[in-house]
């Protein structure tokens, strides 16, 4: 473990995590959201650091980016934890771990490791993903800064939740991203514990930053498949991003905690493809189908 980046001291021995929009405030011994920050006699700790619950060389089409390095490799990692709880997680069974009283599970490999991995394995990037990069901070950024300077480009697969402090510390070492977009504002408060507007502003900040930015958004049946639904996703891209950020609309298959739910209809794909086109944007690309 290591000290965690971004947070207050308070009395008591409580502390305040800034890493994400949470913005946990901590008591002595106990977790944020993500169940992976911990507070201990009032230190914050980051538990997962170092701890790799998944590595594996992706192509990058897999991110999904399709308009940034294309054809080819990247390494990926990931921890335990996440600071969402979305009911469809892909990846549930380490964005759900550990339990709040439990160790942090994961196969040790320091950041100089994962960059010795991406070279050896002929990968151009490095590829933080499969849960969410926020809550291993530390871990992805000291990963990112070796990586830099090996000339590896470093991509974050993210829900968007983070702080600007987090921005702050990624965005000189951060090449591109691919962010969710995952519907509307009362989607995020029911089924994520989480809200919309940080997202919306997060996805703005970087791509003013100049971050190689991509939006992805998992069409589910009954969730976010409407038309007006899908219209406020690709106004905003096109308004507030650009024609050129491309818009990966996905297919939604059964999971977790989502078992009764069908997949999502491939017109309803085409439907969400035609949507984007009409916004005016230039690459709009359908996922899982």
């Amino acid at each position: 473990m290591k000290e965690a980046m971004l947070y207050e001291k308070l009395d008591d021995q409580k502390v305040k995590c800034a890493v994400c929009s949470h913005r946990c405030v901590i008591k002595e011994g106990n977790r944020g959201i993500c169940r992976v920050r911990e507070n201990q006699e009032g230190t914050l700790y980051a538990l997962n650091y170092g701890k790799t619950a998944a590595a594996n060389i992706d192509p990058i089409e897999k991110k999904p980016l399709y308009h940034f390095l294309p054809h080819t490799k990247a390494f990926s990692i990931g921890t335990e934890g996440c600071n969402m709880k979305c009911s469809w997680c892909q990846n549930w069974r380490i964005s759900q771990s550990p339990e709040p009283d439990k160790a942090v599970n994961g196969r040790n490999l320091p950041p100089e490791d994962v960059v010795e991995q991406a070279l050896n394995n002929n990968c151009e990037s490095i590829a933080y993903t499969y849960t969410e990069p926020t809550i291993f901070l530390e871990y992805a950024l000291d990963t990112m800064k070796i990586a830099h300077k090996k000339d590896l480009k470093n991509v974050w697969v993210s829900n968007g939740y983070m702080t600007k402090e987090t921005l702050a510390e990624i965005i000189p070492y951060l090449d591109a991203a691919n962010i969710d977009y995952k519907g509307p504002a009362e989607l995020y408060k029911k089924y994520t514990g989480s809200r919309l507007e940080p997202i919306k502003e997060n996805l703005k900040y970087l791509y003013q930053a100049g971050v190689h930015l991509e939006v992805t958004t998992l069409v589910i049946p009954d969730l976010n498949d409407k038309k007006d639904q899908l219209e406020e996703i690709a106004q905003f891209i096109a308004d507030e991003l650009g024609s050129n950020v491309a818009w990966h609309v996905s297919r939604f298959y059964p999971g977790w905690k989502m078992q009764d739910r069908s997949r999502t209809p491939i017109e309803t794909i085409k439907m969400a493809r035609s949507i984007g086109e009409k916004a005016g944007l230039k690459y709009v690309h359908m996922g899982n189908v």
